[in-house]
């Protein structure tokens, strides 16, 4: 069997009157549509939303450690003339049996505007929303990445001048929050999406994520599919994308096996001449050369790694936007 039958709960009961972003699972196509075409605005024209979010506060709460999602949040909040609270979790009561989520939450919301967390578990992040009166944004949690896969399709946009029935092939490990976004956001945007992976349960797809995926694929006519030969999976894509092999959670004494499990997922040179002559080549970062990829890949003509996580700053801006009703 290859998935776990166990899944995080990805569904929380929703405030209504307030929006968030915890989990592409929980948008639709037109709402991934919009944001994208925000950002796109908002990246065109800086200026015209400098001062689009004056007055207000956005508290930015950290589990994990962070580049992209800190600066992204935090200098975005500032170029559309608000104000970002950086929040260390481990200073916090937080988790540790004083307070509370739903006091937390209760307490943030009477202060900022606006809160993204980014946190260990994602069932403590559907608590906080459950609770939340003001708009959350996932900044990553196990489960879930929303924010990196939005932008990862606002970059395929710009490369491809599309979405709609483009493939995406994601090689290496893929029981992780980036694979499970990826699912959901291709299958929502019309594109087909081909998972490879090792065929042990522990690095493949959530079972209950993956099959959700295919249904919603099913009603645009894409693909949503599953692969343990790269090569397979790879074949004619436009996209190719890879993410860490080591992720913050994996044990350092882990890695020597992870690698020798992983080593038929790598992204090389002769890999990539099995997907479209024009494919690009996507990781969301942090890569090691040698690893999840070559550094002929990463650092090559078809690599648009740094225009995917420059992006980060133009979807974040959009998010916020959008769920301030800006």
């Amino acid at each position: 069997m290859f998935f776990k039958i166990i899944i995080d709960t990805i569904f929380y009961e929703r405030n209504i009157m307030v929006q968030h972003l915890i989990s592409l699972a929980d948008w639709n196509t037109k709402q991934v549509l919009d944001v994208i075409d925000k950002a796109k605005k908002v990246k065109a024209d800086r200026e015209a939303y400098s001062t689009a979010l004056k007055g207000k506060t956005l508290i930015m709460l950290f589990e994990k450690p962070s580049l992209r999602t800190h600066l992204s949040f935090d200098i975005g909040m500032y170029q559309l003339g608000g104000h970002a609270i950086y929040y260390n979790a481990s200073n916090s009561p937080l988790g540790k049996g004083k307070e509370s989520l739903s006091d937390t939450i209760k307490v943030m919301g009477r202060y900022a505007d606006i809160l993204m967390a980014r946190m260990f578990s994602h069932q403590h992040l559907c608590e906080m929303a459950k609770h939340s009166t003001i708009p959350i944004i996932n900044g990553l949690t196990n489960f879930s990445h929303p924010c990196q896969i939005l932008g990862d399709l606002l970059t395929i946009t710009e490369k491809k001048g599309n979405l709609a029935g483009l493939k995406l092939a994601y090689l290496g490990d893929s029981n992780n929050n980036v694979t499970h976004s990826l699912l959901y956001g291709c299958a929502l945007a019309g594109m087909h999406i081909a998972v490879g992976c090792p065929g042990d349960e522990n690095f493949c797809p959530n079972i209950g994520v993956f099959n959700h995926c295919v249904n919603i694929a099913k009603e645009k006519g894409t693909k949503v599919t599953l692969h343990h030969d790269a090569q397979e999976a790879v074949k004619d894509a436009d996209i190719v994308y890879t993410d860490s092999w080591m992720s913050y959670h994996v044990p350092p004494e882990e890695e020597k096996k992870r690698i020798d499990t992983l080593k038929p997922f790598q992204v090389n040179s002769q890999l990539m001449k099995h997907a479209k002559a024009d494919a690009i080549f996507m990781n969301c970062l942090p890569a090691l050369r040698g690893a999840e990829q070559t550094a002929e890949v990463l650092d090559g003509p078809q690599s648009v790694i740094f225009d995917e996580a420059e992006n980060r700053l133009h979807i974040q801006k959009a998010i916020m936007l959008t769920l301030l009703g800006k």
